[in-house]
This record gives C-alpha cells, structure tokens and sequence, in this order.
C-alpha cells in the first residue's frame, strides 16, 4: 500500500536553464575547388604536305565525348527541318477561276450529282487536300544542339578521323587533278571516303580545286558547316582557329558554375 512522504527541502531555488539555439554560421574553411577536367591531345598538320608541326591541347569535354546517337539523331533532324522550303501550294475550288452555276440539274440525268465546275473531281477544278505553304522547322534546345556538336566532332576525334591543320590552307595551283592526287596519296580521297575541308576563310585556288575533285572531297566555311556534315564525310579536315571558334560557338551548356558541397 503506498504511503506519504516529504519530499527534500532544498536551500536555493530551482532555475529553469533554457538553451538557445545557436545561430548558423558559415564555415571558416576554403570552399572546394571546382573538378578540374582533363585535356586531350591533339596534332596540328600542315596542308598540303601533311607534316606535323605542333600540338594542342583542348579540354576532354570538348574533343573526348562519349557518343550519343539520340543527340546526334535529334540535331541532325532539327537541322533538315530548318532547310525545308515549304513553298509547295494549291488551290483549293474557292482559288481556281469560274463561277458557281451548277452543271447538270440534280435528278432526270441519269448521271451522278454534281455541282460547279470548280469541283475538285472535274479538270481544271480545285486539289482536296493539296499542300500549302507552311513552315517546317521545329525546335531544339540550344544547350542539346551545343551537345550534340561537341559529341560529333569527339566522335570523329576518338576515331582518329579529326585533322586539325595549320591557320590559311591553301595551296599553289587551282588544278583538280593536283588536288585529287594530294588527297589520295595522304588517305584522304575518295577511295577512303572523301574529306571535308572547314575553313575560316575560302581561298581562290583551294576554291577551284576542290569544284573540280567533288569525289576526293568538299570545301565549306565555318559559317556554313552543320552536324550532318561532320558525321557524313569519311574525315573531317579544319583550321584551328576555325575549330577554336566553333567550340567556342558552341559551348553554351559549359557556362555554368561547378556544383559545390558546402
């Protein structure tokens, strides 16, 4: 059976000790650097002669990509669509010349019902259904179509079919043969797949030459080059101040700052 009993008596109040949260602060210690990303190799040849005369390094997530075939698959439709015209036009029977009184009454013919001339069953009537103009493009994000450029070019660098050349090709002679011969020799003609000249500037003689060898190769400036280009030649030929502005160009997915832990 429970009992009463006193409790202690003590000789100084009891004080409530309440603790504060302390307020965050931010931490002394140095933030993490950002990843460094590792370069890749690569050797600067002299056209025509094709002898190396220097290196250059550019940063792996440029030139060294793994390969995405959705990416490629996508920038390569997105550019097709941008080129489609879509000047086709028809007319419909409201565009077409002629009046609207029916040909033949409606019953006591023995023909089947039919109305103006305009009709698109009669010649010189109207198309059902024809095309209008319209446009084709479609949309991509920049920052896929950047990606997408980038993984074609480590594409043609990891299969070692990227030459990067000396600034101003150009050579002595506007003659096809020549260059036919200068392409065949060093592999690059069109027993190998031909080769696609980028180039900033489009020299007279290199010009000429390269009408006359379509076969051996093709001739385009920086401005006029596209993802289905890079992926379509056996090899891809470029200036290296040519292939510094395109990644430059087409860089705007690595401008962003590098994730932090603290």
């Amino acid at each position: 059976m429970a009992t009463e009993t006193t409790l202690p008596a003590f000789s100084e109040p009891l004080i409530d000790v309440v603790v504060q949260p302390s307020s965050p602060t931010r931490s002394s210690a140095p933030r993490r650097p950002a990843p460094s990303t590792p370069d890749v190799l690569t050797t600067i040849y002299n056209f025509p002669s094709m002898e190396p005369k220097g290196f250059a390094y550019y940063p792996a997530n440029q030139l060294h990509l793994p390969l995405r075939r959705d990416l490629l698959h996508r920038a390569i439709v997105y550019e097709g669509d941008a080129t489609r015209q879509g000047t086709a036009s028809t007319k419909w029977r409201d565009d077409v010349h002629g009046g609207g009184r029916k040909i033949r009454p409606q019953k006591g013919m023995g023909k089947a019902r039919l109305g103006d001339k305009k009709s698109p069953m009669l010649k010189g009537g109207g198309v059902a259904f024809g095309p209008h103009p319209r446009d084709f493009s479609t949309g991509l994000p920049r920052k896929i179509y950047d990606l997408a450029w980038r993984t074609a070019l480590s594409y043609r660098y990891r299969r070692g079919q990227l030459v990067v050349l000396e600034n101003g090709v150009e050579i002595e002679m506007n003659e096809p043969r020549w260059l036919a011969q200068i392409m065949t020799w060093n592999h690059l003609g069109q027993g190998d797949g031909g080769s696609l000249l980028v180039a900033k500037s489009l020299e007279e003689n290199i010009s000429q030459a390269f009408l006359g060898a379509e076969g051996h190769g093709r001739l385009k400036s920086e401005d006029d080059v596209d993802v289905k280009d890079l992926l379509k030649a056996g090899r891809v030929m470029i200036e290296r101040r040519s292939l510094d502005t395109l990644l430059k160009k087409h860089s705007s997915d690595l401008n962003r700052k590098a994730p932090s832990a603290i």
